[in-house]
């Protein structure tokens, strides 16, 4: 993940890792011939009727070839078998027509950083 992470731009947050594994509801991924990740995506929350997705990664060198859209849509395909009935996210506005197209409704919101 961290790999992966560094990749496509973002922090490694190596730290992260296994914890986010055992915080999460469930995750998924997909690896290239070679064995090498190239997406990966996950929901998380408290074990109730919400949920939040994040770290919708596709390696730059797979990006645009439908990756991203198939692991946001098995995601939410787990997310509803799970019980989740609501899923938020947070994104750049850039990739608001992507995650429309996912099915995703845009709505207001707030993000705070340190």
């Amino acid at each position: 993940m961290p790999d992966l992470r560094e990749r496509i731009g973002w922090d490694r947050r190596d730290q992260d890792y296994p914890i986010l594994f055992e915080r999460c509801y469930f995750w998924a991924g997909a690896r290239c011939a070679s064995g090498k990740l190239i997406a990966f995506g996950y929901v998380c929350g408290m074990g109730l009727q919400h949920g939040y997705m994040e770290d919708i990664l596709v390696h730059p060198d797979f990006q645009g070839k439908g990756m991203g859209k198939m692991l946001v849509k098995h995601l939410l395909e787990e997310a509803g078998l799970f019980g989740v009935e609501i899923v938020t996210l947070t994104f750049e506005n850039e990739k608001a027509s992507f995650y429309k197209k996912c099915g995703f409704e845009m709505s207001g919101g707030g993000v705070w950083r340190k």
